[in-house]
Formats: structure tokens, sequence, C-alpha cells
């Protein structure tokens, strides 16, 4: 298991669009990917549940990733994450 918060910086945190793209870029790996932020949880494959978060610029964002190919999920994400958000 893979762990790492994640502070979002974009003014805008994760509507939509940042959201479909965090989405898409989850369903790469055959790991379990969770978010946690503002005391709710979500799987990051399910556009709906990411953005169901409220995520907003400032929040902290902590990611958990389980499976097979946790080590390049986790490194991969964080970079995705500290270019999109």
């Amino acid at each position: 298991m893979k762990k790492f918060d994640y502070t979002i910086t974009d003014p805008l945190g994760i509507h939509a669009r940042p959201g479909g793209e965090i989405m898409k870029f989850a369903k790469g790996f055959s790991s379990a990917i969770k978010f946690e932020c503002n005391g709710k949880t979500a799987d990051a494959k399910r556009l709906i549940a990411v953005m169901s978060l409220g995520a907003k610029q400032g929040h902290v964002l902590s990611v958990t990733i389980e499976g097979e190919d946790e080590d390049t999920a986790a490194e991969k994400l964080e970079a995705f994450l500290k270019e999109k958000l």
C-alpha cells in the first residue's frame, strides 16, 4: 500500500474537467486508488465520487493506492496531480 498527500493548488479545485482527467488516468492502473478529502472517501476511477469530495484550492487530498502496480501508480499519479491540479 502506498500513501501520499497532495494540496490542491488549482483555483477551481476538482471540478468536471480535472475530475474526468483524474478518472481516465486512474483507470490506466489495475490498483485500487482512493482519495480522501473533507472527511469523505472516493474511488478515483469514478467521476461522480471524485467530484462529490468537494475538493477546493488549499484542501489536502490524501491518496491511497493498493495493488500490483501500486509503486508505478503512486509515482505517476503524484506527478499527474502536480501538473494538473
